[in-house]
């Protein structure tokens, strides 16, 4: 029977989750009579913790047999969580997940509560082992993990205790990598990590995620689009910029980990940026590459926001020209500084995210309509349904899956822009 893997969280999760599943192959789970499912799981959130639970009920009603297998970060958070419920029979930590052997004990497992938690100290983890997807399931596009782990500690975030401290996978390999993946017909590659921006301290000689960029494309002349995951634009070094403006093969797409634009709020947030850098940050971008879009992550309702902090908050979704936004409604982590703070009604949470989304749909429905007219080069994710360069939705008329084709768009249907194909592009 095959290993079913069920994600939540980021894209580095997903792209674990294949390597979870290549791992567990290898370890023979597929050969296990009733089969094996594997959760992993996501700690931004106590909603995305509750998700995850529900999940694995869901999975012991659904697969009475398996095996079930918990990993990743809410694991790795919040092991005693997981091992306390009756349908896990295996809670793995955000290192031993990635590693065979991990697994090849499943059928004996469970003697003990003691055995049924293999969580180890995360903080002890020095090292980022490059992983090798030759293939990602279904995907037009592949994600590579460039880096692991957190050395910030923003008072609203658990990731660095799941993630632990930042690594760096060497150039190398990541180039290696890159490589094999455009071998076996991937059009586009995203680079990814838990805080990409800070790639490279930790290796010889301190490469930038600038430097990185510039090294895959010169290298692998044949990849034919680099993507970015999320950035902190505090951490943009001078050579990513210069990609950004000279290479027309990384994509003009930056989602920014902004999470607030009120001043006092990010100090008590703990970022290392303020508003008005946010907003230069955009400006600079957009003479560099005028095509760029960006997306942005922002927290409504954080402790001690007032109606005036929050209104910068939602003022900055127009003074940056946000397109793609994420909004979080605070969710207090246990264990972090903002969990102690004074907190918000759960209904003023509520309401300021959803006037945050409101604002975000509005720019949204402005930029699918700015792009009537255009001529985009789109990357067919699955029939009739892809990405332009920008990451904006487009449906077409043609095209298949993982190829690149040149696109006249006619109009937008308030969740994707509707395209005619004019033809295959190079």
């Amino acid at each position: 029977m095959a290993v079913d893997v069920l994600t939540f969280g980021c894209r580095l999760n997903a792209y674990e989750s294949e390597v979870i599943k290549r791992q567990a192959d290898a370890a023979g789970l597929s050969g296990l009579e009733g089969g094996a499912v594997i959760v992993n799981t996501c700690a931004v959130t106590a909603e995305a913790v509750r998700q995850a639970r529900q999940a694995i009920r869901k999975a012991r009603r659904e697969n009475p047999q398996a095996r079930i297998i918990v990993t990743g970060c809410a694991a790795q958070t919040e092991p005693a969580t997981f091992g306390a419920m009756d349908e896990v029979d295996l809670i793995l930590g955000n290192e031993e997940k990635l590693k065979a052997h991990s697994y090849r004990a499943l059928p004996d497992f469970g003697v003990n509560q003691f055995e049924k938690v293999r969580v180890n100290d995360i903080m002890e983890v020095r090292e980022t082992a490059s992983h090798m997807v030759d293939a990602l399931e279904g995907r037009a596009r592949a994600f590579v993990q460039v880096q692991n782990g957190c050395d910030h500690r923003c008072t609203f975030c658990i990731i660095p205790y799941g993630r632990g401290n930042s690594r760096s996978v060497p150039m190398g390999a990541v180039v290696d990598q890159v490589r094999r993946l455009v071998g076996n017909g991937y059009a586009e590659v995203v680079l990814t990590g838990v805080d990409l921006t800070s790639f490279g301290a930790d290796l010889p000689g301190s490469p930038r995620l600038g430097r990185l960029v510039r090294t895959i494309l010169r290298q692998v002349p044949e990849l034919k689009r680099l993507r970015l995951s999320s950035i902190d634009s505090i951490e943009a070094d001078t050579d990513l910029l210069a990609a950004l403006a000279e290479e027309e093969r990384l994509m003009p797409h930056l989602h920014l980990s902004l999470q607030a634009g009120d001043d006092m709020i990010l100090k008590r947030m703990k970022r290392r940026h303020l508003r008005a850098d946010s907003i230069r940050f955009c400006e600079e971008v957009r003479k560099l590459r005028p095509d760029v879009v960006f997306g942005a992550d922002i927290i409504a309702g954080f402790p001690t926001e007032t109606e005036e902090m929050f209104k910068n908050s939602l003022a900055i979704v127009e003074e940056c020209g946000l397109t793609h936004l994420h909004v979080f409604p605070f969710s207090p982590r246990k264990g972090t500084p903002a969990a102690r703070m004074p907190q918000l009604p759960r209904d003023v949470v509520k309401e300021r995210a959803a006037r945050l989304r409101r604002a975000g749909d509005a720019a949204y429905q402005r930029h699918l309509a700015s792009l009537r007219g255009t001529r985009q080069r789109i990357l067919i994710e699955r029939e009739g349904l892809g990405r332009t360069a920008g990451f904006t939705l487009a449906a077409t008329d043609a095209g298949a899956p993982g190829e690149i084709v040149e696109a006249f768009v006619t109009g937008n249907d308030g969740d994707r822009l509707t395209a005619t194909v004019l033809q295959q592009a190079a």
